[in-house]
């Protein structure tokens, strides 16, 4: 399973990296989109997302490992068609296809990740499919700083694409499931006993759209930052996130979800006030790398529900989060969008401030939460 979820993670790695490095440039140069333009495209990316619920319907009819492994294939077909549709329609078509490939694999990617292994393994996988992740980000800045002097966006995206296809097509050749791991419920189940963790999730999501829609159209629209400076960005975070993800993975372990998950919020506090007030196009970029890397942190979140979920609400769990996560995401960046062609964009920024400070609060509950799961245990 662990080279199964490796290679997937690698193809949907590559497909999706080159896709969110080259999108904002080819909208702007090419599509000439608006702020406004920018924000319906990515909400409209979350949409999946909120329908994530429906993989446990799928996986009736599907097995969750082979849903993984066509849902890249789906993703890699989005992206690779992305650059022949420079238009805002064009681009919400090929936004969908290559979200519902990625929003399902990541709700199958977590969701097996923590059926197969264990409460101190699971950190660690999740810590080294990351560092995964990012190697393969890092090699796809380096091919797109390259590329991008001889190739258009069009063939680009292409390429990137026929990657992630052609992992996901190997997969659907292997079988790395097991049939002596709990039976899992397959139907749409909210628990109150969970509630720390579908809430921790919903302002994950809701601050997490503001870094994903805004962070990099503020440097490109605000400080003018070029398609190479952009990728070379995204080199930086994904060198730093390959050695530092399986030191979170350990740190979890070790110091537990709390305190992990305290660092990240109050660290994202001090971020979006710098997003909100820099006038630095080399401090926004360092923001941005801070940003990257403590977003990593928030696999506590995903540690502390295997810890006090039932075995059998595992995939469950991960399509009601995934649900969750994407409630606010869905319409966050428009609302962001038309904050930031109507007031200030300083106003979208300061709001993510205030959800992290909320995240940081209920985070102090997380002691309680588990030692209620002990005693039920």
């Amino acid at each position: 399973m662990y080279i199964f979820l490796l290679v997937l993670v690698a193809g949907s790695a590559v497909a999706f990296q080159g896709w969110r490095t080259l999108l904002n440039n080819f909208a702007v140069d090419v599509g000439h989109l608006s702020g406004l333009d920018i924000g319906i495209v990515q909400s409209v990316r979350e949409v999946p997302g909120f329908l994530s619920l429906l993989a446990l319907y799928v996986i009736l009819i599907i097995r969750e490992h082979r849903l993984a492994a066509v849902s890249v294939m789906v993703l890699g077909l989005g992206v690779g068609l992305t650059g022949t549709m420079p238009t805002t329609s064009g681009l919400v078509f090929t936004t969908l296809l290559m979200s519902f490939g990625f929003h399902y694999f990541e709700t199958m990617n977590q969701s097996l990740t923590l059926q197969y292994f264990s409460h101190t393994e699971a950190p660690l996988v999740m810590g080294r499919l990351r560092s995964v992740n990012a190697l393969a980000n890092v090699l796809v800045g380096a091919a797109i700083y390259g590329l991008a002097r001889f190739m258009g966006y069009t063939a680009m995206f292409a390429a990137l694409g026929g990657v992630a296809a052609a992992c996901g097509l190997w997969a659907l050749t292997r079988d790395p499931s097991q049939t002596d791991l709990p039976m899992q419920h397959k139907k749409m189940a909210f628990h109150s006993k969970y509630w720390l963790y579908y809430v921790l999730t919903f302002l994950s999501g809701a601050r997490r759209q503001v870094f994903v829609a805004f962070a990099v159209y503020l440097l490109v629209s605000k400080f003018d930052y070029t398609v190479q400076q952009v990728t070379m960005l995204f080199v930086i975070n994904n060198v730093l996130n390959y050695f530092a993800n399986p030191i979170i993975g350990r740190a979890v372990n070790r110091f537990g979800e709390r305190t992990v998950l305290s660092i990240e919020y109050a660290t994202l506090t001090v971020v979006f006030l710098g997003y909100a007030y820099t006038e630095s196009a080399l401090l926004a970029g360092m923001l941005y790398v801070v940003d990257n890397i403590v977003f990593n942190f928030a696999m506590g979140i995903k540690t502390f529900y295997q810890k006090i979920a039932d075995p059998a609400d595992i995939a469950s769990g991960m399509a009601v989060g995934f649900t969750i996560n994407h409630v606010a995401a869905v319409f966050i960046p428009f609302m962001g969008g038309l904050a930031w062609m109507t007031a200030d964009y300083r106003s979208v920024f300061l709001g993510a401030v205030a959800l992290s400070v909320a995240s940081l609060a209920l985070t102090q509950c997380i002691p309680a939460q588990l030692r209620k799961a002990r005693s039920r245990g």
